[in-house]
């Protein structure tokens, strides 16, 4: 198969056809903040926090393919305001209160915070109300954490293959919602196995009984079933 190269903030780098920007960075030991992105379930683009530039255009890096000669830059002082900038519409469209979160402490979306030295949020919040649902008898879903990264929906179809998980409405409205848009405990699809809990970056999706900062998840588990059952 035939090599490429291009350059990522330039430093000279080979890749293969077909390979994301994102796949041959992480290659190399070059970090390019993501949250929707998931070791084991397909690519989607859906946070664009792995914004990065490419010949003056910004491109999410976990859906862009490398091309020969391509220049790459994950640093540039646009694509870091462009990160922080959205990272604080996440903020600010959910009730993230870290220090009442049984995530705190393994959170992504925190780590993300910290990483990006988000110190403030510059916009409104939209203070949201969503009813929390705790209806199944394992689990429990507080939509007002939830980032809508789409990782619960896409290792419930790609992965389980129960296909519980689904989005509903659109912009400001929209949502994840189990089934035909029913109560957790009456998705009769779900078959209780835990993956969106593990896949989860937020408090939003979590195990019952878990206290202030308690709440620790196994994401890359994803990556090891994916991989268990290739070598199967």
């Amino acid at each position: 198969m035939d090599k490429l190269t291009l350059t990522v903030d330039g430093r000279s780098l080979a890749a293969s056809p077909g390979e994301t920007i994102l796949q041959v960075a992480e290659r190399n030991g070059i970090r390019i903040p993501t949250l929707c992105h998931l070791d084991g379930l397909p690519d989607v683009g859906a946070c664009r926090l792995c914004t990065v530039e490419v010949a003056g255009q910004l491109v999410t890096a976990c859906t862009t393919e490398v091309a020969d000669g391509m220049d790459v830059r994950t640093q540039t002082d646009e694509v870091k305001a462009y990160r922080r900038q959205i990272l604080e519409f996440l903020f600010a469209e959910g009730n993230h209160v870290c220090s009442f979160c049984v995530s705190s402490g393994g959170c992504e979306l925190q780590d993300l915070a910290c990483e990006l030295a988000m110190h403030s949020v510059n916009v409104p919040y939209s203070y949201p109300r969503n009813r929390v649902d705790a209806t199944h008898p394992k689990f429990l879903i507080d939509r007002d954490r939830c980032v809508l990264c789409g990782r619960c929906v896409r290792v419930c179809a790609e992965v389980e293959g129960a296909h519980t998980w689904a989005f509903a409405e659109r912009g400001m409205a929209a949502r994840v919602i189990t089934d035909l848009d029913v109560d957790w405990g009456d998705a009769e699809s779900c078959t209780s196995c835990g993956k969106c809990v593990e896949v989860c970056p937020t408090g939003a999706i979590v195990r019952k009984g878990a206290s202030n900062a308690e709440m620790r998840k196994d994401p890359e588990s994803v990556a090891r079933l994916v991989e268990g059952r290739a070598d199967a």
